[in-house]
């Protein structure tokens, strides 16, 4: 037997507060189709589609405050907006809102799984029919107003976050221009310059080694040992291991091929994936890393193949790295390791508001936890 909580009423999914409802999208708001924008000329007013701001032009088809979601392609992105803008054929904004308002129902669309009424098999798309028939949970204007107010503050300490992180890498970023130019040297504990930087091709600092492909069916979500092959990230985990952490990779196949990674675990080497081993002793393994990193773009400009690009081992054996003493590669790789250090605890703050802020989005705009009016 399930006990009514004091101040909550039973519904046929779940309970809920009892000045709180349970209403269909298309009963509290209407949806607007966006239009093409290639007739109008260049302005002020921002143009709109599933990825964010396109370009600027002279009209607009909405002012005010509006939620929009992805008819098609990106169908899970809800955005909000407010003042004067323009959307494009792909993405549909709301208007006319009877007793909810704007960023509340952006709270409550970034909690719908819109996936699942995904109405393609190719191209994932949404109907306003469909939109309008999903049902949310809508508490009294007062009390939207203050759960997006609270929300609110979470996203602006994201916001606050993200720009943060976003500053200390373009500062790295500057650092490594200078360092890498050698506009900046580092100095011995003596205070004397050091010798000149030498050119070698990665060959002769080091041996490029091509992994093995694994089936499918050997890889798994979670495991022991990330499998790493052509993409940025894993392309799954295995229970086996081929090639030592702390190792330099780079894409061999693929969208991403000439991608920088250091894996600091041992890991499943793919047959789409290079690693540097057997590093010369007068090579720093974290300065090699650094300084490809600086590069990757660079070596990105190494594919070739207009299907499935790739890059070739050839051109990784003979891409060309400056070299410095051990001891300057050892001063710099502190210094921008400092760097990557800053950076990752800012990131992992931003992990912690952003958990914070789902948690919350689960307890408030479900009435487990209320605000106060």
């Amino acid at each position: 037997m399930n006990i009514v909580k004091k101040g909550y009423k039973k519904t046929a999914v779940e309970f809920i507060p009892k000045d709180w409802n349970i209403v269909k999208i298309g009963e509290i708001l209407k949806i607007g189709s966006g239009k093409d924008y290639k007739h109008l000329g260049n302005g002020d007013i921002p143009v709109f589609g599933t990825g964010g701001k396109m370009l600027s032009v002279d009209s607009y088809l909405y002012d005010g405050e509006s939620v929009c979601i992805g008819r098609k392609g990106t169908i899970d992105k809800p955005l909000l907006l407010s003042g004067k803008f323009w959307t494009v054929d792909t993405l549909f904004y709301t208007h006319s809102f009877n007793n909810a308002l704007p960023r509340f129902i952006y709270y409550s669309f970034l909690m719908i799984n819109w996936k699942k009424y995904n109405e393609a098999s190719g191209v994932p798309s949404l109907s306003k029919t469909t939109i309008e028939s999903i049902k949310i949970l809508l508490p009294p204007k007062s009390e939207q107003k203050k759960i997006a107010n609270f929300l609110t503050t979470w996203d602006k300490a994201i916001e606050k976050q993200s720009a943060l992180i976003k500053q200390k890498q373009q500062l790295k970023k500057g650092l490594m221009q200078k360092i890498f130019s050698q506009e900046i040297r580092f100095k011995d504990d003596d205070g004397n310059d050091f010798l000149d930087w030498e050119e070698k091709k990665l060959k002769d600092i080091g041996k490029i080694k091509k992994g093995s492909q694994l089936n499918k069916s050997e890889l798994t979500e979670v495991g022991e040992y990330p499998a790493i092959n052509g993409g940025i990230n894993p392309s799954g985990y295995t229970d086996k291991w081929n090639t030592g952490g702390d190792t330099i990779t780079v894409s061999e196949g693929g969208n991403s091929c000439g991608y920088i990674n250091l894996i600091i675990s041992k890991f499943w080497s793919g047959g789409h994936c290079y690693s540097i081993q057997e590093l010369g002793s007068n090579v720093l393994n974290m300065f090699l890393f650094q300084y490809l990193k600086f590069n990757e773009r660079l070596i990105m400009r190494l594919r070739v193949g207009s299907g499935l690009p790739n890059i070739q081992k050839s051109d990784i054996n003979n891409f060309k790295v400056k070299l410095p003493s051990l001891l300057e590669q050892t001063k710099i790789a502190n210094s921008l390791t400092l760097a990557d250090d800053e950076i990752s605890k800012l990131e992992q703050e931003l992990d912690v508001l952003q958990t914070q802020i789902q948690g919350l989005m689960q307890q408030l705009l479900t009435g487990q936890v209320r605000v106060k009016t």
